[in-house]
């Protein structure tokens, strides 16, 4: 146990020091991560005041105030940010394709511990550079946070589910890029979840907009994890029992999805054939 610990503290501080390199990188792309949120401000502007001037006159779209929709997209900046896996799936299919798995069949190292370990690295990594830039953008967009700095309780929540979402988007496209054991190419695939993704996780809208039957079939999915619920949290959107049961769903999803990939990997190195020096 000792020895496993070990062995991934190293795994840990070793990508974590790769990723530092990155740390201008980081900073760049934290302030280019919000240069869309200025379209989305003048698109729900010109929408929140064909509905009656806007913030002004008080008008909303399902319990959506104009400074509500702003902060729901900067809330969701930070929830893609932990929940994204960029280059994940696709990285796993092409190692199973090129045959660059077979290091992890006679080395000591659990892949998708490995990975983890990495992707956790990257998001230390990030946030720790980021921080300043996400602090300064928040700062300046402070006046959209009407309602005030939620309670401890419900920001303790809201840490929590930008958490889970972190673990459910790793293990979810890690299952995806495992497809690559029984299909030698998933990038249509991976195309399909990207495009669903973007839709059905909140990033595109909030997902109180949707209408039946559609908002009962978004629930069903794991997808509004990954950005709506946390945002939905932070603001208030989602409250007491609402809230307890959207926790404990989110840590379920987690599970599943991290026995799925479990699964996948076993019988996937069972019928996986390497061939070649």
């Amino acid at each position: 146990m000792i020895a496993r610990a070990l062995t991934c503290w190293t795994i840990l501080r070793i990508t974590l020091e790769e990723r530092l390199v990155y740390r201008g990188d980081f900073a760049l792309a934290t302030l280019m991560r919000f240069l869309p949120i200025i379209t989305q401000i003048f698109l729900w502007w010109a929408v929140f005041e064909s509905i009656g001037d806007g913030s002004r006159s008080g008008g909303t779209i399902a319990g959506y105030r104009f400074e509500n929709m702003v902060a729901y997209y900067l809330l969701t900046m930070i929830t893609r940010a932990f929940s994204s896996m960029p280059g994940l799936a696709s990285g796993i299919a092409r190692q199973i394709r090129d045959g660059e798995v077979k290091k992890y069949l006679v080395q000591p190292v659990d892949m998708l511990g490995f990975l983890l370990l990495s992707r956790l690295a990257h998001k230390l990594a990030y946030y720790s550079v980021a921080l300043l830039p996400f602090g300064f953008v928040f700062y300046l967009t402070r006046g959209f946070f009407v309602d005030g700095w939620p309670e401890p309780g419900v920001l303790a929540a809201f840490v929590l589910s930008l958490m889970l979402a972190f673990l459910l988007g790793f293990f979810l496209e890690a299952s995806f890029g495992l497809i690559g054991f029984w299909f030698l190419e998933v990038t249509s695939l991976l195309f399909i979840y990207m495009l669903l993704s973007f839709f059905l996780s909140g990033h595109m809208f909030p997902l109180d907009l949707l209408p039946s039957p559609w908002n009962q079939l978004v629930d069903l999915l794991p997808l509004k994890y990954l950005a709506y619920f946390p945002a939905a949290v932070f603001l208030g959107k989602v409250q007491g029992a609402d809230l307890t049961r959207g926790l404990v769903v989110q840590v379920g999803w987690v599970v599943l999805f991290a026995v799925a990939a479990r699964v996948m990997w076993s019988r996937g190195v069972r019928r996986y054939s390497g061939f070649g020096g």
